[in-house]
């Protein structure tokens, strides 16, 4: 059979049909097609995985600084951005391909052939662009769109978003609005800049000062409250580790007030979106409590941000912090290198429950020094894919892949099968009327007129099409939605 509609019983070709339900299906629950012609509600199960570990290859045989690593969902690919020392510093890029715990790469391209530093790169799922933004020349702030086929990359023309010296460059996809964040630090401020991608160019609007003093800062994006949220060190008071939420609306941003996360100097924040637990976690380096590895958990309200305690995932000194979402587990990805031990490079996971963190056993991944350290999450393999330059191999660019350990979270939803809702609720082998495409529902929940809504992995309903996800419709009222079903 080819399409749902050979399997619809007769007399189903209107907004309702009648199945026979496998196992319990609460009133208005959102529901799947079974290959037997039966119907499911939408959700996730979870099954052991063991923490494995491929084998380290170069992405570039030569000399290599501020790689950055960014995962491009609808090619299925990795990019890795970076400097490329052995060849006059230019701007260079390579498509990576995961199989299992191993990659392989295309050609390298050039996206700027100017000496390039300070390398950020992000992923514009609605466009299905690669952004990169980065300083050329230690003179300007320049953004390029890149477009991947099969395993190279294609660029277009580089747009200037800031007529100075970058330091470092950070770019975030608000998945809200579908624009780009370039958040940079020009002179001594921070500032976050909106980038429109249209095609192969990208357009600005005004940049808007998060920080008057910082040199460290990271950004991400909380799809659930659909926020910036910076963590950066402030400079203008003691260092302290300290958070602001943005809020974007079209080309523009405004932040809101600073908020202190670790009331002592600190180094390296990382900020990364869980959004299973709908918190932002920061690593970073607490020179308060001897350099020491940290966590802590942040919840966004509105314009703000408070955090929970702080717990040390390395009980030693860290550099070169970075952090991946991993939502095959459900878990942070925490990346860094040993301070104490030669540098060497390390990963851990990290569960948040609530506002506290756990963490497993750290693991090296590099018995050499590694800098520039940069992670992504291939969500096609399930795969957390590190990149980094190997001062154990003549600075040589590296990439190791790995699976984390865990219970990995599968779903049965798909973009083929689902159907629609539940008219109420049934036990399993009753038979089921189910509302279709076309049809409006009556018996949902805390819903916002106007809204599209997405149906979840695991069967919830939210404004964000995460992958994977499914349309439902649009909400007619608070507890009504015109199925579209796409």
């Amino acid at each position: 059979m080819s399409n749902l509609t050979e399997l619809l019983p007769a007399g189903g070709s209107g907004k309702t049909a009648d199945f026979t339900a496998s196992g319990t299906l609460p009133n208005g629950s959102k529901v799947v097609l079974n290959g037997d012609g039966t119907v499911t509600a939408v959700g996730t199960s979870s099954s052991p995985v063991t923490e494995s570990w491929g084998s380290e290859t170069n992405f570039h045989a030569a000399g290599t600084e501020y790689a950055t690593v960014v995962f491009d969902s609808a090619n299925g690919k990795v990019v890795i951005a970076y400097k490329d020392t052995a060849n006059l510093n230019y701007g260079t890029a390579v498509v990576g391909t995961v199989s299992g715990t191993t990659i392989s790469f295309g050609s390298e391209v050039i996206f700027e052939s100017t000496s390039t530093t300070n390398i950020g790169a992000g992923y514009d799922t609605i466009n299905g662009k690669v952004v990169l933004a980065y300083d050329k020349g230690n003179t300007q702030g320049m953004a390029v769109v890149g477009t991947v086929s099969g395993t190279s990359i294609t660029f277009g023309s580089s747009s200037l978003f800031n007529s100075g010296y970058n330091e470092k460059c950070a770019v975030t996809y608000d998945s809200a609005s579908g624009n780009m964040a370039i958040s940079y630090r020009n002179g001594t401020a921070g500032y976050t800049i909106i980038g429109t991608v249209s095609g192969a160019a990208i357009s600005f609007g005004s940049a808007v000062s998060f920080a008057a003093n910082t040199n460290q800062f990271s950004t991400d994006f909380d799809s659930s409250n659909n926020k910036l949220v910076v963590a950066f060190r402030d400079s203008n008071n003691s260092n302290y580790g300290t958070a602001v939420v943005g809020t974007i609306s079209g080309t523009t941003i405004s932040f809101g007030s600073n908020v202190v996360f670790n009331a002592g100097a600190m180094e390296y924040p990382r900020i990364v979106f869980d959004s299973n637990a709908n918190k932002v976690v920061i690593a970073y380096r607490d020179n308060a409590n001897s350099n020491y590895g940290t966590g802590i958990v942040g919840t966004v309200s509105g314009t703000s941000i408070t955090f929970g305690s702080e717990y040390v995932f390395e009980s030693a000194a860290i550099n070169y912090n970075s952090g991946t979402f991993d939502s095959n587990i459900n878990k942070v990805s925490i990346t860094y290198t040993t301070a104490w031990n030669n540098y060497y490079g390390k990963s851990v996971t990290a569960t948040v429950s609530g506002t506290a963190l756990s963490f497993s056993t750290p693991y090296t991944f590099n018995l050499a020094h590694s800098y520039y350290n940069t992670t992504t999450f291939d969500s096609v393999n399930n795969k957390v894919v590190i990149a980094y330059r190997d001062g154990g191999n003549a600075d040589y660019g590296t990439c190791v892949v790995y699976q984390p350990g865990g219970n990995q979270i599968a779903t049965n939803l798909t973009d083929t099968n689902f159907l629609g809702t539940s008219t109420e609720a049934y036990s399993d082998s009753d038979t089921a009327t189910i509302l279709l495409q076309g049809g409006i529902s009556t018996n949902q929940s805390s819903l916002t007129t106007g809204s599209d809504y997405y149906v979840q992995a695991d069967g919830t309903l939210s404004t964000t099409a995460d992958s994977p996800s499914v349309k439902l419709g649009k909400a007619l009222s608070s507890t009504t939605v015109l199925l579209s079903g796409e």
